[in-house]
Formats: structure tokens, sequence, C-alpha cells
């Protein structure tokens, strides 16, 4: 059943070209102010059906927090329809309406109202709002004398515990320290479990990885991507990073390459004592990944990554040449580099890696291979688990005296 439908939802906000200096300045410009029109979402169309968890990348000023509100209700699209089925709750901004001289159970109860929660039914999980907050300590102090963290906490238990069927987070998986973030992560799990509909944005495409089932890419408020997460991933990055700069600094077209002119990666490959009788590699075999460079002309200040993922797309592995104290000279013409893994401490699986190649100083992508390239690993021994230890028995008598 659909939770959600987006139909052609476009929206406009109006920016003022020119900033008033003074009451005279005002008077005279009157009624010649002028204004530049700002499409921050154009013609978005989606359907979300029930129990769905959507991820939302995009750079920023994409328009994905826009499209969040727009579906919240915050703000109305200028054009286009939303249509919602169930009870809905925003984590858009956290806290919003506390009021600092009230206490922390005065305000839980007034931001439950905004969420259109009865009193009743906050004062049923009223326990439950402060424990997850940790704030049983704190819960009758005035908020103004809370830390940012404990006020974001509030907020988010709030959101979170009042058993919405659809949930819509706007970058507060990463509130508070990494216990708690945690702690709202497995939350949102829980709620996964229960079926219940998330639709959520975020800068962290491993996030969007691990617990969506469709991830969207926005770029300057048209939708480029909505698919598997793997693939809208490989295409938020290629956005994120075409869209940057060119070779000379300056801005690159809408239809303009992904990568540098100067440099491509044409090639990865694997090598392994097993070749070529079998494709894929033992557990504690040597692994070499082969990065085939060209380059039309000289690169200088080259530095090259290898990041290893499992099949959820946990990242198991991250290094470049820069950190194995191995900096590349200088690219001319065909380059291979190769990564020498002298005895891979996986199991039985299968593991797809992603190549980038940066500027040194800048830290500006030159080119890049997102999850394109897999090596298969099997456990010939009984060991279970993901990863292989050298480990060994000894068994000795116990010593009398």
């Amino acid at each position: 059943m659909t939770a959600i439908v987006v139909e052609n939802v476009s929206k406009k906000f109006r920016l003022s070209g020119h900033k008033i200096r003074s009451i005279k300045e005002g008077a005279l410009k009157l009624g010649r102010n002028t204004y530049e029109e700002f499409w921050a979402l154009k013609d978005i169309s989606l359907t979300i059906d029930e129990g769905e968890t959507i991820g939302i990348l995009g750079h920023n000023g994409s328009g994905k927090s826009t499209l969040l509100k727009c579906i919240s209700g915050i703000l109305k699209p200028t054009t286009g329809e939303v249509r919602l089925r169930g009870r809905i709750a925003s984590l858009l901004e956290l806290g919003a309406g506390f009021h600092p001289d009230l206490t922390g159970r005065e305000n839980v109860y007034i931001n439950a109202s905004f969420l259109g929660i009865p009193k009743k039914e906050i004062a049923k999980h009223f326990d439950d709002i402060v424990a997850f907050a940790e704030l049983e300590h704190f819960i009758d102090q005035q908020v103004k004398y809370y830390s940012s963290g404990m006020y974001v906490r509030l907020g988010f238990a709030v959101a979170i515990n009042v058993e919405p069927d659809i949930l819509l987070v706007d970058e507060v998986l990463a509130v508070g320290d990494e216990v708690f973030q945690k702690k709202c992560i497995d939350r949102v799990e829980e709620l996964q479990g229960e079926g219940k509909t998330i639709l959520f944005v975020t800068h962290g495409a491993d996030l969007a990885r691990k617990i969506c089932d469709r991830v969207i890419v926005l770029d300057h408020g048209d939708m480029v991507a909505n698919g598997a997460p793997g693939e809208s991933i490989r295409i938020f990055r290629e956005y994120l990073h075409g869209h940057l700069t060119d070779v000379e600094g300056e801005p690159v077209a809408e239809t303009a390459r992904t990568h540098d002119p100067r440099v491509h990666i044409t090639s990865v490959s694997f090598e392994h004592p097993g070749q070529p009788d079998r494709r894929h590699v033992f557990a504690g075999e040597p692994l070499t990944i082969r990065v085939g460079i060209e380059t039309v002309e000289p690169v200088a200040d080259a530095v090259l990554g290898l990041e290893v993922r499992d099949a959820s797309g946990e990242v198991l592995y991250v290094a470049d040449t820069e950190m194995l104290g191995a900096p590349l000279p200088p690219l001319v013409g065909a380059v291979e580099v190769a990564f020498n893994i002298g005895s891979l401490p996986l199991l039985d699986g299968a593991f797809p890696i992603s190549i980038q190649l940066k500027d040194r100083h800048g830290g500006r992508l030159l080119d890049f291979r997102e999850g394109q390239d897999t090596f298969e690993v099997v456990n010939p021994t009984r060991a279970g688990g993901s990863i292989l230890l050298p480990v060994s028995v000894e068994t000795t008598e116990p010593v009398t005296r």
C-alpha cells in the first residue's frame, strides 16, 4: 500500500536581488525592488510504499530539506501535490518550539502538541522519552540550562517515541555523541522492523547503503537518481565531485565531464595464486589489486585510494598511497599501480572495491570507480565468522608440585 505520493512537486523561492542599506534607499526603491526566482525543487515525482526506508542524498543546496518540508506540510509546493497515508512525525528541526524558561518536562508536552500528539498519549510515553534522552536528572530543569546535546536529544526522543506511521528525518541521526547516535540508529531500525515508512536526508552514503531500501539523489532541485542504494550512491558521488570545478578552477557545466580530462582510471584487475584455474581467492592467500591509469598530459601530486566493503555495504578498509607511505610519482602516459595484500584476512563473501584518484593538495577528485569491481573469497577451513585469524592451539600438561 502506498504511504507517500509526491506528484510533480516544484518549489520556488523569491530571493532579493539588492540589499537595502538605509531607510532613504528603501524609500527611493519602493516598488522597484528586484527579485530573483530560485527553484529549490523542479517537478519531483515520487511514490513510497508503506514500510519502505528511503534515503535522500545530495550536495548542500540540492533541495533535500525542502523536499522533506513539502512532504511534512511545513512548506506548500509552488506546483504539484503531496498525499500522505498515516500519522507523520518530522525530525526536521529538533526542539523547534522549546521555550528556554520552561522545564524539560513542560517542553516535552509543548513539543508533542506541535507534532499533533494528544497529551494523554504523551503521558503514556513520557518515561520512555526521558529515558531515551538520558535526562532523568535534568527533566525538571529549565531547558535554557541544557547543553546543545541535551537539547537535541530531548527533541529526538519526543519525535521517535510517538509511534508514527511515517517518519521524516533531516540530518539528525548524527546528533549527540557516538553512543547516542547508535541508539538513534537502533531505534530507526526497530521502526523498520515494525513496518514503519521512513524517509531521511543524510550526507552519509555509508548509512544510506546500510539501512535504505532505495536512495534518491537530488542535484540543484532535480531528481537524478531513484533506485538501489549502490547505484544511487555511485551517481551521487559523480554529481558531488563532477560538478565542483574543472582543472582551471572554473565551475563545470551540468552536462560536462565528471572527471579530470587529463587522467582516467582505465582498468582494475585482481591477481592471486589460483589463477587461471579459479576466479576466487582462498582466505589467507595473497591478493594483488592492479589499477591502470592513463594520462593525456603529466599529472603531479596525485593520490590513489582504495576502499573495500562487504556485501552489506559496510566499509572494511580505507587507505591511500600517502597513508601507506608509497607516494605516487608524477603520472605520465600509461601507469599501473598495484595494491599488494600479503595474506587476505577475510572469509567467505563477495567484496566490492572503490578506487579514487585525488589531488594531493586540494583533495579534488580526478577520477574514480565506485563499486564496479568485486573480488570473491572462499573459506577453505571449517572456521566461521567473517575474518581470518591466525589462531593456533597449544596444549600443555598442568604443572604438578
